[in-house]
Order: C-alpha cells, then sequence, then structure tokens
C-alpha cells in the first residue's frame, strides 16, 4: 500500500500583499518630509520693455556683497551676519532722517494716511562660490529686518501683529514698507578688503 505524502501547509501570500499596502500607508503618512528650505518671495510682475529704469541715487542704496569666504561687506565695510540685520532696518527706515540714508516720500496711503515711504532699496551681490548656508542667512537676515518694520507699523497702527492683520490692512502695510531688494547675478567678488 502506498503511503501518502503529508503535506505541508502553506501561507496565505494574499493577506502578506495587504500588510505590506498597511505599512507603506502608516510609513508615508506618520514621516515627514522637511521642505521648508525655501526663500518665500512674492516676484514682482513682469516688466514692459519699454518702461524706463528709475534712476537710484547713491544714499537710497545699501549694498550687501559675500565673498565665496562667505564673509560680508556692507555699505563698504566688512560686517558680521549677526549686525546685517539691524543695519538693514536702520538703513530702510532712516528714522533721524539722515543724509547718508535713503530719501522718503510722503504718500498718502489708505488705511494709514500721509506717510513718510523709504526710497531705500537693498542691493545684494553674491559671489559664485558663495555657500549656501551663507545665502540663505544672509537672505533670512534681510527677509526679517523688513518683516520686522512691517511688524512694528502694524502694531503702531492697527493694535495687532501684521500676520494677524486683516488683507487690506496688509496691503496698506505693504506699501509703507515695501520690500525693495535688489539681487544681481552672482559673479567672482573675491575677497573683502
Amino acid at each position: 500500500m502506498a503511503r501518502k505524502k503529508k503535506e505541508i501547509p502553506q501561507l496565505n501570500s494574499s493577506s502578506s500583499a495587504d500588510i505590506s499596502f498597511l505599512l507603506l500607508t502608516f510609513f508615508l503618512l506618520t514621516s515627514s518630509i522637511n521642505t521648508d528650505l525655501g526663500i518665500q518671495r512674492r516676484l514682482p510682475p513682469p516688466s514692459d520693455d519699454k518702461t524706463e529704469k528709475p534712476e537710484i541715487h547713491k544714499r537710497n542704496t545699501f549694498t550687501v556683497k559675500v565673498n565665496r569666504a562667505d564673509q560680508l561687506l556692507f555699505d563698504g565695510q566688512v560686517g558680521q551676519i549677526t549686525g546685517l540685520k539691524e543695519r538693514a532696518k536702520e538703513f530702510l527706515s532712516n528714522p533721524q532722517n539722515l543724509q547718508n540714508l535713503p530719501e522718503k516720500t510722503t504718500t498718502d496711503i489708505p488705511l494709514i494716511g500721509r506717510f513718510e515711504v523709504s526710497k531705500g532699496v537693498i542691493s545684494l551681490q553674491n559671489d559664485r562660490g558663495t555657500s549656501y548656508d551663507m545665502y540663505f542667512k544672509v537672505q533670512n537676515e534681510l527677509t526679517a529686518a523688513i518683516n520686522e518694520l512691517k511688524d512694528e507699523l502694524s502694531r503702531a497702527r492697527f493694535g495687532r501683529a501684521y500676520t494677524d492683520c486683516t488683507e487690506e490692512q496688509r496691503d496698506a502695510i505693504d506699501k509703507a514698507i515695501p520690500t525693495a531688494i535688489s539681487e544681481a547675478e552672482p559673479k567672482n567678488i573675491g575677497g573683502n578688503k
């Protein structure tokens, strides 16, 4: 009499696919991808080629240069990243109307009234060898200077932070304190001397 072979039980593989799908979904939902490495800035609308470029006086320009060794030069003087925000704020606000800081134009702004708007422009020039880390630090400091000026005006005029204002209030503050950062194409700057 022939002996019957003992059958070995097999695993049901259809449930393995379900488990794999559930694990994949779990890891996708619980893991995070850091996407905060960008510069938030609204670009101006395209300019008309026939439009005449405005003349910018020397006193209205705050020049920031970063060389390949990540050294800073603001308005011809060597500086540190820690002092950039305060220097930029002082330049843009010109609180004492100094002759070596930007001119101001008195403008009637809805919700704010007559306000002296700075003609100041921050000109940023990087060397091709500038590190991304330093580039982002400089951008962050310049953006922080403008954001702090907007927040100070918002608190003085509307009694709340700029981010808590209505859209109309933010538009008024944006007209009073424009984001005036001009960035030139990177070139070889060399060392700060």
